[in-house]
């Protein structure tokens, strides 16, 4: 391995490692959430309040408030997957039901379904950062319809 190659991580080992964050996330299983970040990752869920948090500690924060508003209900569809070195870039179709609040708005177990962004940086085998984006409208348009 050539000292460029030190610390990268195989597309294969990016797709394993973010679908592991991702299920145990789905499963409200925060500590597994986490498990597969940096001690000094940087969380970016862009517009949520407190973001971008650095730190394990700081991203667990966020998984215990996600975990406990909302639950997805179906493995996610994933629409798009870029690489770009130590970059992995995905967007999936998301479903699940608020059953505290999202965006400020109470969900009322409700179920949404939305586009997300994720953006995916690795170091030394683990995600070293990352940034979230999701169709915000999208979910403000679901909560707001009539039943």
């Amino acid at each position: 391995m050539s000292d460029s190659e030190v610390g990268s991580v195989e597309q294969h080992e990016m797709v394993a490692l973010v679908e592991r964050h991702l299920k145990a996330e789905g499963e409200g299983d925060v500590k597994g959430a986490v498990a597969v970040y940096t001690d000094d990752v940087v969380h970016d869920a862009v517009g949520f309040p407190g973001s971008p948090r650095t730190g394990k500690g700081a991203a667990r924060e966020f998984y215990v408030f996600l975990t406990a508003n909302f639950r997805t209900e179906e493995e996610q569809e994933t629409l798009h997957r870029f690489f770009a070195g130590d970059t992995m870039i995905l967007e999936q179709s998301m479903t699940g039901t608020v059953i505290g609040e999202m965006l400020g708005i109470l969900g009322n177990g409700r179920r949404v379904t939305f586009r997300i962004l994720h953006v995916f940086d690795f170091r030394d085998g683990l995600v070293s950062r990352e940034q979230v984006c999701f169709d915000s409208g999208a979910i403000v348009a679901q909560f707001t319809a009539a039943p």
